[in-house]
């Protein structure tokens, strides 16, 4: 405690509380913002589905708020930056201090620890939070709001291990049923079982898979047995999940890191094409809070000069520049997933660009 005490001065102090008070003032009024917004979009969504206040805020808004605020995050971070030191600046209070014998590099100290602050909040929440509540808001969202969006996906073909193959004719992801199943079980290039079934349906409260109307051929060389199960079902133990077959665009969300991980190592076997859907999302929940660091090098660089016109002029800058960063990370998001962006790539990317913005800035401050 007396160390922190012997480097962090009153300056520090009193710029931490600055940055972090304007940070937590201004994202509070976004949120108050796109929450009026949000609840006139879906209002008559609310309504039609006879929800209560109590069901609304406790089903979609607990995880639809740390969801905006963790979106939100690198603008108002930005802004906050911007705003408070523009103003510090054509108040003529950051010439003194840098006379008085602050280094810039010294000036910058306060400005970090609240980054660092702001990141590991942020990796906090990529980690342990938004994957609890974003199950709450997508799950609102899948059931109430694109309740006429498909729910179903077609024509699915995945490989469940070294041996194992499976095909549906369609899944619905409401239901949680299938139709037309079959499952080929091989050794080598050799068939060995195939099972067929009308109707594969999800029981949650086994965690298995019910067979309806099924039959199973059992192949050894030359000889073969049949198994039929006409009008009958079976219950069965499959390395898949309701999730694997989702229609929805948001379902890697929901995921915990723990599912996340096992998801990726089936999908080296499977092959199913949501693979760099899956490592975009693991990046970004380690990588993304980074922002944090370069949007705040950048804001101060930026807004830590007096310009004629007050902070007008570096604010209207900095929005200009927050919201290119944001189209830039969607962009790059969009090349990983429909092109051939490396996902690690397109995560670091933006973070790379704007860091070396905010070094040439840094070195063409005033000091």
């Amino acid at each position: 405690m007396n160390i922190i005490k012997d480097r962090v001065k009153i300056l520090d102090w009193y710029i931490i509380s600055k940055y972090l008070g304007t940070f937590l003032y201004t994202l509070t009024l976004f949120v108050i913002i796109i929450f009026i917004f949000d609840l006139a979009e879906k209002l008559d969504d609310f309504l039609s589905a006879n929800l209560s206040v109590w069901e609304v805020i406790t089903l979609y808004y607990a995880g639809s708020i740390p969801y905006y605020v963790n979106m939100l995050s690198p603008l108002i971070n930005f802004i906050a930056v911007i705003f408070f030191t523009a103003k510090m600046a054509d108040q003529t209070e950051i010439v003194p201090i840098l006379s008085g014998g602050v280094s810039f590099n010294r000036f910058l100290l306060p400005y970090f620890i609240s980054a660092f602050i702001i990141f590991s909040a942020n990796l906090a929440s990529n980690l342990w939070i938004l994957p609890y509540t974003n199950q709450l808001k997508n799950n609102f969202e899948n059931t109430y709001v694109k309740k006429n969006d498909p729910s179903s996906k077609s024509n699915i073909h995945m490989k469940l291990d070294n041996n194992t193959y499976i095909y549906m004719d369609n899944f619905d992801n409401k239901s949680k049923v299938g139709t037309r199943f079959s499952l080929d079980n091989f050794k080598g290039d050799v068939l060995t079982k195939k099972l067929v079934a009308d109707e594969i349906k999800w029981d949650s409260l086994k965690r298995s898979w019910k067979l309806t109307n099924y039959t199973v051929r059992h192949v050894d060389g030359l000889k073969e047995t049949f198994e039929s199960g006409s009008g009958m079902t079976k219950d069965t133990v499959l390395d898949m999940r309701p999730d694997d077959f989702s229609a929805y665009d948001n379902i890697f969300e929901n995921l915990t890191n723990k599912e996340l991980s096992d998801k990726i190592k089936k999908e080296k076997i499977r092959g199913s094409g949501i693979w760099n859907d899956l490592l975009f999302e693991r990046y970004k929940r380690y990588l993304h809070p980074l922002s944090a660091f370069v949007l705040t090098l950048i804001g101060v660089a930026l807004s830590s000069r007096k310009v004629r016109g007050g902070v007008g002029l570096p604010l209207g800058i900095g929005i200009l520049l927050s919201f290119a960063y944001i189209v830039f990370n969607q962009f790059a998001k969009m090349f990983t997933l429909k092109g051939s962006m490396p996902p690690l790539f397109a995560v670091l990317a933006p973070t790379i660009c704007f860091g070396l913005l905010g070094y040439y800035l840094l070195r063409k401050a005033p000091k």
